[in-house]
Formats: C-alpha cells, structure tokens, sequence
C-alpha cells in the first residue's frame, strides 16, 4: 500500500476506495459508511484497499 494510498483512506475514504476498485457496491458501501460516521469508512477502506 503506498503512502498517497493510505493518506486517501484517512482523509477520503471513498476517493481511495475509487481509485482501487471503480464505481461499483464497494465505492457505495465506502460512501454510505462515510456519510454515517467517518471511522466506519475509514475501516472500511483499509480493509477494501490492503
């Protein structure tokens, strides 16, 4: 995992999650956990993106 990937998934879940895996449910599930509370998405998205 690179660095810039791992600022992304602290500071934008969803734009990591994105760049990873395209438009698709992982990017919609990224995005629902981050509206819900940013932790969530930010889990989220190290899980998605190891």
């Amino acid at each position: 995992m690179s660095l810039l990937t791992i600022i992304l998934n602290i500071l934008l879940p969803p734009l990591a999650v994105f760049m990873k895996h395209g438009i698709g449910t992982t990017l919609l599930i990224s995005i629902l956990l981050t509206l819900l509370a940013w932790l969530p998405g930010v889990i989220h998205a190290f899980i998605v993106n190891q």
